[in-house]
């Protein structure tokens, strides 16, 4: 069993915490770790081999350094763009029987000696999900992995507590036995259509969590969908290894339409007459799929007054609540103080302030699209943007200035550059640099400094244990990432 680890998409409605560029998949959110790295131990409970992570391009650093952090590896293939889950599956499938033909073939064996049972089961998970019981996160894979082994398709439905509007539905047959045969998909529902789906005890919320056969999904996708499968297809055998990723074809995939597993091969499945192809195993473990600022509020901590708090980063800032009932405070390095209000989510961030009512939470994707249209640049990033050395932190700006905080890990080193149209001086205050500055080589120890002259090549490397910390003031007439040429880049970014 294979776990394949959904870790795209950008989690608009937990702007401004989750940003385009550091989306809430790898945001701590329910806990110490990012939950991201959560679904990849949730997925270590239940089969030990190496995970297959799908992720965007501009987040595959991101994705390898919590790895890095669980001391866990994984297969990182890449999409170029999002085309939703029916081909990001695919890829997974054809990433797994390679290697499962390559296993075959270091044992003298040939895939004609195989059974098609014994091609790999595929556990689908979505990055960005919470599952708090997962005992019986345990139970419900073990439930269905017989069925998906003899060639059925299986999914995790969530036992519903309230008749949600935000969910599709899955329809489960009246006369099935366990695992659960399902009779029909159905889309998000108004509320009355919701309330008689809970009442009637036949529906549940569709998680978007599968286990099936990684032979077995191609198979029927490419007789439902062939248009998705070639694409995939050619995508992935014409892919190139990059450092630890595979870099799945841009030019091709870009034509690979968009869809969803539901509708591109789960849908048509239960429609057609016979036996049943699609098995679900009811899941009650305190799940939630972090949609919405109000949801996460429900599953968080509550102290007195229904009133929660998280730290937005390592530096959280205080709050006072007075008089406060029901509301959500996501706050960073500043005092946030409510004073006779109750349910609002307040989220205060270094450079975006974001206040809203629960029951309007859902709609924060509309402020992000406002925030796009008006050209800001709080939907993409944070004031401190992450590399694949380290973080930098802008912490102020002028016409011809600007100062960053720059901390780099060990080991990690800045790409070898040359600016045209600005002069770098960098103040170390914490640690030892290993600075290349023209010609010349040298460390830069703790209260050191050096100038950086326009157009001459430099670089900064972390030699010690420890992160370092630098003081970077820029001058000059601009400051764009379009004026950085890089000449050397450890992490292949030419």
């Amino acid at each position: 069993m294979i776990p394949v680890i959904l870790a795209g998409g950008s989690g608009e409605r937990l702007w401004p915490l989750s940003r385009q560029s550091f989306p809430k998949q790898f945001l701590g959110l329910a806990g110490d770790q990012s939950l991201f790295q959560q679904t990849v131990r949730r997925a270590a409970c239940v089969s030990d081999a190496t995970p297959i992570v799908i992720v965007n391009d501009e987040h595959r650093f991101l994705a390898a350094e919590q790895l890095r952090e669980l001391g866990t590896s994984a297969s990182i293939l890449l999409e170029p763009e999002g085309r939703n889950t029916a081909p990001a599956i695919a890829l997974a499938a054809f990433q797994a029987m390679a290697d499962f033909r390559r296993q075959v073939s270091d044992t003298n064996a040939t895939c004609d000696d195989t059974t098609g049972s014994e091609a790999p089961i595929l556990l689908v998970l979505a990055a960005d999900h919470v599952i708090q019981d997962t005992a019986a996160f345990q139970r419900a894979v073990t439930e269905l992995e017989a069925a998906v082994q003899d060639g059925q398709f299986g999914i995790f439905g969530i036992v519903p507590t309230e008749p949600a509007t935000g969910f599709g539905y899955i329809e489960a047959s009246e006369d099935s036995g366990r695992p659960v045969a399902v009779d029909r998909f159905v889309e998000k529902p108004d509320l009355a259509t919701a309330q008689k789906y809970v009442e009637s005890g036949k529906f549940y919320w569709n998680s978007g969590m599968f286990l099936l056969r990684a032979d077995r999904y191609l198979d029927e996708l490419k007789r439902f969908r062939p248009d998705i499968f070639a694409a995939c297809e050619t995508a992935f055998s014409t892919s190139k290894t990059d450092l630890d990723f595979v870099r799945i074809d841009s030019d091709v995939f870009k034509h690979c339409p968009s869809d969803s597993i539901d509708y591109a091969v789960m849908e048509p499945l239960c429609a057609e007459t016979g036996a049943d192809q699609v098995v679900m195993a009811p899941l009650d473990a305190g799940w939630s799929d972090v949609g919405s600022w109000s949801s996460l509020w429900q599953i968080s901590e509550k102290g007195v007054g229904g009133n929660a708090l998280l730290p937005a980063c390592s530096r959280p800032g205080k709050s006072i609540m007075k008089d406060t009932q029901n509301t959500f405070i996501v706050n960073s390095d500043r005092l946030v103080a409510t004073l006779g209000v109750e349910d609002l989510v307040v989220v205060d961030t270094t450079d975006a302030l974001l206040v809203a009512h629960r029951d309007r939470a859902q709609d924060v994707k509309a402020i992000v699209a406002e925030i796009r249209e008006h050209g800001y640049s709080q939907y993409e990033c944070h004031r401190e943007v992450y590399r694949p050395w380290g973080q930098y932190d802008l912490i102020g700006q002028g016409a011809k200035y600007q100062v960053k905080r720059i901390r780099v890990k060990p080991g990690g080193r800045l790409s070898l550059q040359v600016h045209q149209q600005r002069a770098e001086h960098w103040v170390v205050v914490s640690g030892t640099a290993k600075v290349t500055n023209g010609d010349r080589t040298f460390l830069v120890h703790e209260n050191e400094s050096t100038f950086i002259p326009i157009g001459q090549a430099h670089s900064l490397e972390n030699p010690t244990s420890e992160d370092i910390e630098i003081i970077e003031v820029q001058s000059g007439s601009y400051f764009g990432e379009d004026d950085i040429t890089r000449l050397e880049d450890l992490y292949g970014r030419l």
